[in-house]
């Protein structure tokens, strides 16, 4: 009978390595090739200063969300649009007149009593539109145009004759009123479209040459330019029903078309036109002057 301990077999066999192996077997490693950390451990003095790091980052995004945009160097909507001063809506006729005299006298100091008249606008040219509650935005200028015109007329027709509006909208600059074009596209057919009637990216003859062969129901343009193509007989105004003036939109410094020598000069100009001046407040040809 032998004295060496026999080997085990089977099952107990199998149990015996598996031991040994758990044993022998060093601790598994993270893939840093350092073991990794039980769940109790604490945190090392790097993630403590990260951990710090990201609740300070946090908190300073917090007191940036509390400022206001202007000192977070953030424009303002305001500032990057311009935007509406509701007042000027809000005036009658008289007032309206009385305004455009009193921002002709700052402007012009050196005009004379009779200049000054010349350049004035009757109160019976204005249709009075204080009535209109909604935003003077460029949004609602579409629904502006409808709540002041007739019931059954339609502002998508336009005469047969070749450059020949029923309603012309002035804006202070070239680009307000290509944002006036976009917004009165509701208007636009194929067979009349919006006239641009502005100098931004147009040349005159560019523009003479459209309104001699296309019609045009509306207009959206500057004063400066539409009284240059009145001037040259491609714009014309014997189906004229309405002017409106784009008076409620300032731009980024607050300024109107009102506020500017540059556009409120031009505009009482080509408001005091005999063409114009003899129609306001007749019963054949009306023309009206609308205030959005």
């Amino acid at each position: 009978m032998s004295s060496e301990t026999p080997t085990p077999s089977g099952l107990a066999g199998k149990v015996d390595k598996k031991r040994k192996r758990q044993v022998e077997e060093p601790p598994k490693q993270n893939k840093t090739g350092a073991s990794k950390p039980t769940s109790n451990a604490s945190e090392g003095p790097k993630d403590k200063k990260r951990k710090h790091g990201k609740n300070k980052k946090e908190g300073n995004d917090k007191d940036q969300e509390d400022k206001p945009k202007a000192i977070r160097g953030e424009p303002l909507a305001k500032e990057r649009k311009g935007g509406t001063d509701e007042a000027i809506g809000k005036m009658d006729g008289r007032l309206l007149a009385d305004h455009f005299v009193q921002k002709a006298k700052r402007h012009n100091k050196d005009l004379t009593a009779v200049e000054l008249s010349d350049l004035s606008v009757p109160d019976s040219a204005f249709l009075d539109t204080s009535s209109f509650d909604s935003p003077r935005t460029l949004d609602e200028l579409p629904d502006f145009l409808k709540a002041f015109s007739p019931k059954d007329a339609n502002l998508s027709d336009s005469s047969e004759q070749k450059g020949t509006p029923h309603t012309l909208v002035i804006s202070p600059a070239g680009l307000r009123a290509a944002d006036v074009v976009r917004a009165l596209r509701t208007f636009s057919t194929k067979e009349s479209p919006i006239g641009k009637l502005f100098a931004k990216h147009i040349k005159l003859e560019e523009a003479k040459q459209f309104l001699e062969r296309a019609r045009v129901g509306i207009g959206a343009g500057t004063p400066s330019r539409i009284s240059d193509l009145i001037d040259s007989g491609s714009l014309k105004l014997n189906e004229l029903k309405r002017i409106v003036i784009d008076g409620s939109y300032v731009d980024q410094k607050q300024r109107g078309i009102f506020d500017m020598k540059e556009t409120h000069l031009p505009l009482l100009q080509l408001l005091a036109r005999s063409e114009f001046r003899d129609r306001y407040g007749a019963k054949d040809k009306k023309v009206e002057i609308l205030v959005f």
